[in-house]
């Protein structure tokens, strides 16, 4: 009994962790009202743009990084699955690495237009727009735009068939 008590206790406390995150997600960046948290611990952060249209949701463990010029929009009706990453800014892999104040970093702005459909554990790196109604394959890393109605998978992201509609 007492552990059934106890049970309900930490879940009430954890939605209510969630909840006053999630909240203070919708204050600081522009998301809709009907934007849906799919899960724990998903964590937008930095000083740039971010924008939400209707009807979408990211899974848990899911990170967008918004570097302070940077900005992500995601369209309506748009299913970002769990663990999943998108990022404005990353070091520039052609750098000098031994120069460690004077690093070179790659940004852009991501765009991810309607009703775009994100498995698992992808990686979206700077500066990629991602057309309408495409589908980005679990585990892929998208390193270049995504063509409206291409499905595309692996790493890095490639094309493997136009959508039969």
């Amino acid at each position: 009994m007492i552990t059934r008590i106890l049970y309900r206790v930490i879940r009430w406390l954890n939605r209510l962790e969630s909840d006053t995150i999630q909240n203070g997600f919708r204050k600081k960046y522009k998301i809709h009202p009907t934007f849906k948290f799919n899960g724990k611990n998903v964590f937008f952060y930095g000083s740039g743009r971010l924008e939400i249209d209707e009807h979408s949701y990211i899974g848990g463990l899911s990170t967008i990084q918004l570097h302070e010029d940077c900005k992500v929009l995601i369209g309506k009706g748009c299913s970002i699955s769990h663990n999943v990453r998108i990022y404005t800014s990353s070091k520039s892999p052609d750098g000098d690495f031994s120069e460690k104040n004077n690093i070179p970093i790659k940004k852009g702005d991501v765009i991810i237009e309607d009703f775009v459909w994100i498995g698992a554990n992808v990686f979206i790196n700077p500066g990629v727009r991602i057309g309408t109604n495409s589908v980005i394959g679990a585990n892929a890393v998208v390193t270049k735009d995504i063509e409206p109605y291409g499905i595309y998978g692996g790493v890095p992201a490639r094309k493997i068939r136009q959508k039969q509609i």
